[in-house]
């Protein structure tokens, strides 16, 4: 179990949607202290927050955000972006950039805090994925993809970093009610619902959290035929040329 009660936590993206709700969530447990990472610390505003400047892009930012933060036992890589990149039709730095946000930017955060979490006697890590580690469609190609590896990286980092002391979890969320998908016309989680499940893996040491029937579902298609979860392909066989 890990304890949150009197732990020191930092939130990436801390000042809005997921990350802000699990800044509240983690004081509201006991949490005895919670940086809030954002590029510009003064978004954050939360009154018992720590505000650290972080471009989690940039691994000096990284390595500097790290350096004030000499207490932490919990990381919760939140921060992300969904920027829309086709693997057809988008120039292909777009595509890169979204996997050096949502990829190497969680890989930067965790590589710089665990020895902060080992000198404390270990911790814990969560990750924030996505239902589109497991499903993509047009619009969120090169969100899909990065999620993806996103997802094979924290298994890997699971495995590594278990024997130092340092537990992880991945969370995986269908559709949240942030500024993310606000134009998306669905049933969304609420942030705080999802900062509570999470904080609930956290406590319960588990390596995955699900978080809706969404994910659920999506996650237990994928043993399935691909066209489980892509109907159009079987729809559409008929039509290929012999």
């Amino acid at each position: 179990m890990t304890d949150i009660k009197g732990s020191v936590a930092v939130v990436t993206g801390g000042s809005r949607g997921i990350g802000k709700a699990l800044v509240q969530a983690l004081y509201e447990r006991g949490a005895a202290k919670v940086y809030a990472t954002a590029r510009d610390p003064r978004t954050v505003t939360h009154p018992d927050a720590v505000p650290l400047a972080l471009e989690m892009t940039d691994p000096e930012s990284v390595a500097a955000a790290a350096d004030q933060v000499e207490d932490a036992t919990i990381l919760i890589n939140n921060a992300g972006a969904l920027l829309g990149g086709s693997f057809l039709d988008s120039p292909v730095d777009d595509v890169r950039r979204e996997f050096e946000i949502n990829f190497f930017g969680p890989l930067h955060t965790t590589r710089a805090f665990v020895p902060v979490l080992e000198r404390n006697g270990g911790g814990h890590i969560l990750t924030v994925h996505s239902v589109l580690s497991w499903v993509t469609f047009p619009g969120v190609e090169a969100y899909s993809a990065s999620k993806s590896a996103l997802w094979s990286q924290t298994n890997a980092l699971r495995l590594a970093l278990r024997p130092r002391g340092i537990t992880v979890t991945g969370l995986h969320v269908g559709y949240v009610d942030t500024d993310l998908v606000a134009g998306l016309d669905a049933p969304k989680n609420s942030p705080h619902t999802v900062a509570e499940l999470a904080l609930d893996g956290i406590q319960a040491n588990a390596p995955e959290v699900l978080i809706d029937d969404l994910t659920r579902q999506v996650k237990g298609a994928l043993s399935a035929d691909v066209t489980a979860l892509y109907p159009q392909v079987a729809a559409g066989a008929q039509d290929l040329p012999e």
